[in-house]
């Protein structure tokens, strides 16, 4: 089935897509802060993909590939970076509209940013061996501050959004690391992650979803208040 990765980038977006349209949501509204923080993702995390394959870090079956590749990654590897994040984000404000008070207390949102910061630093330090437990964690801690001190309310609900987002994860990503298929559409080089798995899914990639998901949003945040700002 060399359409697997394509189906799944494709019905990963296909509801939210839909939906997005809806009378009172009206998402269809962001889609250009969305593209712009789609394209700032890409920025960090194509590069960090390509040379993560180029050097075996982890790749691809190419029975589930069409066969079509850009600079070493597979047209559905480029597509993920479009469709997750939009069905993550479309799930976030979809949330946060229609359970307003979906959010933790300043305080606590406070209290587990410095908790996570700490232990995703720790986490890189000591695993600086193993590239994608490193970079991961690395890149988590930091963007992570950088919320923290400039868009501290996006993390009052998305700590909370984020764990409705990895039900779909689970699904998605289960499918795309080996579960109830023969084989595994990504694979990857457990002597470069801590080797822990989800299922069938490195613990790594909860929080690659985190941090990509989350760059999204806070771009995102950043153009609603710049237009804001310029509307005043």
């Amino acid at each position: 089935m060399n359409y697997l990765y394509l189906l799944l980038n494709l019905g990963s977006i296909s509801i939210p897509f839909i939906f997005s349209f809806h009378p009172k949501l009206k998402f269809y509204k962001l889609w250009k802060p969305f593209i712009i923080s789609v394209l700032a993702g890409m920025v960090v995390f194509i590069p960090w993909d390509i040379a993560f394959t180029i050097n075996g870090f982890w790749g691809f079956n190419n029975n589930y590939l069409l066969g079509i590749n850009l600079f070493n990654l597979p047209i559905e590897e480029w597509l993920f970076f479009i469709c997750i994040p939009y069905a993550c984000v479309f799930t976030h404000y979809a949330l946060l509209y229609y359970f307003p008070k979906m959010e933790l207390s300043t305080k606590t949102t406070k209290m587990l940013s410095y908790i996570f910061i700490i232990g995703f630093t720790v986490m890189a330090l000591y695993n600086y061996n193993r590239w994608y437990t490193f970079i991961n964690f690395s890149i988590a801690a930091i963007l992570l501050l950088i919320v923290l001190n400039k868009s501290l309310d996006l993390l009052k609900g998305f700590y909370l959004t984020f764990l409705v987002i990895l039900i779909p994860f689970f699904l998605v990503n289960g499918l795309l690391t080996g579960s109830t298929i023969k084989n595994e559409v990504v694979w990857y080089n457990n002597t470069e992650n801590l080797g822990i798995r989800l299922f069938t899914i490195p613990i790594e990639d909860v929080f690659y979803a985190f941090s990509l998901i989350l760059l999204c949003l806070f771009i995102m945040k950043l153009k609603e208040r710049s237009a804001l700002q310029a509307s005043h």
